[in-house]
């Protein structure tokens, strides 16, 4: 008797074939998309500099695009001001999460005019250099109760009350702007002059 080898394999499953690749489709594309949330929050402060006073386009999470001229970016959170100007009297601001920023096109460079309107967007409102006191007491209330909100810690001090501490290693001067911070911790120095100028182009 002569047995006959046979060659068995076993048969070919289509849908488990599938499911496979299914898995390995969704795996990579979450891979992808982390990829891409973390270019944008792992940049350093110097990369993000190249952005600060450019017209861009902010693809954020969930579909959203946001279009405007980046008057700051947070080196902590990696989050991006936005400003765009309505007209010469009216400025619209939008604040875009770091961790929600998926890519950011630069659409072009400011020009001598628009770069200056961007330096002094946070002096529109005071376009006279003295303030009387009473005008300082409130914006130092304010700014205060709004750090407080924020969960900053935030005190007074000096003989007159009229500097602000925030957690003990950074100072706020009259009359309470980004440029009247003062730290030798630059990351915080940095994070609380862009909250301040978020806070002041809200107001």
């Amino acid at each position: 008797m002569v047995l006959e080898s046979r060659d068995v394999r076993p048969p070919h499953c289509a849908d488990c074939s599938q499911s496979s690749y299914s898995a390995m489709d969704t795996d990579s594309a979450i891979q992808d998309e982390q990829n891409i949330v973390t270019s944008w929050t792992e940049k350093t402060p110097l990369e993000w500099q190249d952005y600060v006073n450019k017209e861009v386009t902010v693809l954020a999470d969930e579909k959203n695009e946001y279009q405007g001229w980046v008057v700051t970016i947070d080196p902590v959170s990696a989050s991006v001001v936005l400003v765009n100007f309505e007209d010469d009297q009216k400025i619209s601001v939008r604040m875009v999460m770091g961790h929600a920023v998926q890519k950011v096109e630069i659409l072009k460079e400011s020009d001598e005019v628009t770069k200056q309107k961007l330096l002094n967007i946070f002096n529109l409102k005071e376009s006279s250099s003295t303030f009387k006191k009473e005008d300082l007491e409130t914006k130092k209330l304010n700014l205060k109760g709004w750090l407080q909100q924020n969960n900053i810690p935030v005190t007074e001090q000096g003989e007159s009350m009229r500097t602000l501490c925030v957690a003990g290693v950074l100072t706020i001067d009259p009359p309470y702007g980004p440029e009247n911070c003062s730290s030798t911790n630059e990351i915080i120095l940095s994070r609380i002059q862009g909250l301040i100028q978020g806070y002041m182009t809200s107001q």
